[in-house]
């Protein structure tokens, strides 16, 4: 039986981790002259709390080969499937396939998801599911590279600042001047990398109609297994769309989930997304 790993950006909680016997590698944080491990050492409020305390914005590191080598080792199982954040935005897929390399008598598979958060975390549970059923090494990596790109990742953002001076979306360089009271969509792009999908004018309350919106009009070809509400410490938003969600369709399990570190240094606090798979 093939063993999952994942990252910390896949923001997935601990009772999912549990659930599905998850091992995760962390990615590092560096704020205050500090290096943390993002659910290790450092959790968002206190991300947040630090970028107001120091007035920098946190960067973010992949695990080095090294890392990425003792995480392969440790693996109880001779098969490895390792699901990782999009090579777009990180060097972790690189240096987890140059870590793979050094342990020859494993089979390590390492899948680029080319998306983030639980965008990531929508693959790594599914992996987990088909391996589960008994499915083979070789039939859990078609699968899971067959739905990479049925992934669909968008969410609002409340502040600009993280998004733009991070370098991770340059599409917000055309809105950062814009007057308040825009929330721009952002989606996750087939390629890996992000955009702008809508810029929303006016309250945040229009904002989380947007995604509702949306979600509904791709109802019909939304695979209602698993839906994600994945958010930056936007609780009572989260079980608002959560509701909205059950009493708009039969959806299986509606996971609620709150970003890492990782995630948060990039989009900031009021972050909300709606994360789904298509049939």
């Amino acid at each position: 039986m093939a063993e999952i790993l994942t990252d910390s950006c896949a923001d997935l909680d601990q009772e999912l981790i549990e659930r599905f016997n998850l091992r995760i590698i962390p990615l590092s944080v560096f704020i205050d002259g500090k290096t943390l491990h993002d659910g290790e050492d450092i959790q968002i409020e206190e991300l947040f709390r630090l970028v107001g305390k120091t007035g920098t914005l946190p960067k973010t590191s992949a695990p080095s080969i090294p890392e990425f080598y003792e995480f392969f080792r440790t693996s109880k199982e001779a098969d490895i499937v390792y699901i990782c954040i999009g090579s777009a935005l990180s060097a972790t897929f690189q240096n987890a396939t140059l870590a793979a390399k050094g342990l020859p008598d494993r089979r390590i598979s390492v899948i680029d998801s080319k998306n983030l958060s639980t965008g990531i975390g929508l693959l790594v549970l599914k992996a987990a599911e088909i391996g589960m059923g008994g499915h083979s090494h070789a039939e859990i990596v078609s699968e899971i590279e067959a739905a990479i790109p049925k992934i669909h990742t968008s969410f609002f953002i409340d502040t600009l600042d993280y998004l733009y001076k991070g370098g991770r979306c340059s599409a917000v360089e055309n809105i950062a001047g814009s007057l308040l009271k825009i929330h721009p969509v952002i989606e996750v792009r087939p390629d890996g990398t992000l955009g702008v999908k809508e810029k929303i004018h006016g309250s945040r309350k229009k904002s989380l109609e947007y995604l509702l919106d949306d979600f509904k009009a791709h109802l019909a070809e939304i695979d209602l297994h698993r839906v994600f509400v994945t958010h930056t410490g936007c609780d009572e938003d989260a079980d608002l769309l959560k509701q909205q969600l059950l009493a708009m369709a039969p959806i299986e399990e509606v996971c609620i989930t709150t970003a890492g570190a990782t995630v948060a240094s990039h989009c900031g606090p009021g972050t909300i997304g709606i994360l789904y798979i298509s049939k």
